[in-house]
């Protein structure tokens, strides 16, 4: 069954547009943030920046989730940063057929959208270390997330794999 890893540097909209592209697909949203180990979540509502050696029990956890649900018969979105390529390959080992959308936009524009949020553990002042972080995807459905909502997620699915 397909199975979309939703990418891109916090504030740009992956839960937003993981959950409305997951009900129009009748499918099932994950969203990543929700599987941080709590030293995780600590860290970055302090202000400091994962490393790698903080992001790969939290990667190993999503690949397992993705192998539970990729026998069942709903379409899966998670929503994850998965900012380096490494990560994204260590997701589609666990996934193989993984579609990553990237979510795109400006720093204005995210940093703007990060400011107006309340009560997230990802503060504006760690956008850099995002973008500072970010490999762009090469093999990729890329969206301009300046759109409105419904728009960006019509555009996914008109380009997503037809089978």
């Amino acid at each position: 069954m397909l199975q979309i890893l939703l990418i891109g540097v916090s504030g740009s909209g992956k839960s937003s547009v993981g959950q409305r592209l997951a009900d129009q697909l009748d499918g099932e949203f994950l969203d990543a943030d929700a599987f941080h180990p709590s030293e995780n979540r600590r860290k970055m509502a302090a202000g400091i920046p994962l490393t790698d050696a903080d992001r790969i029990p939290w990667l190993e956890i999503l690949g397992t989730e993705l192998k539970i649900r990729r026998g069942r018969p709903r379409p899966l979105v998670l929503a994850c940063s998965a900012l380096k390529r490494s990560y994204r390959e260590r997701l589609r080992k666990a996934s193989p057929g993984l579609v990553t959308v990237y979510l795109q936009g400006s720093r204005e524009l995210i940093h703007e959208r990060m400011q107006r949020r309340r009560g997230h553990f990802m503060k504006a002042g760690m956008l850099e270390s995002q973008f500072a972080d970010l490999e762009e995807p090469v093999n990729a459905i890329r969206v301009d997330i300046s759109q409105p909502l419904p728009g960006l997620v019509r555009e996914i699915i008109r380009a997503l794999p037809k089978d």
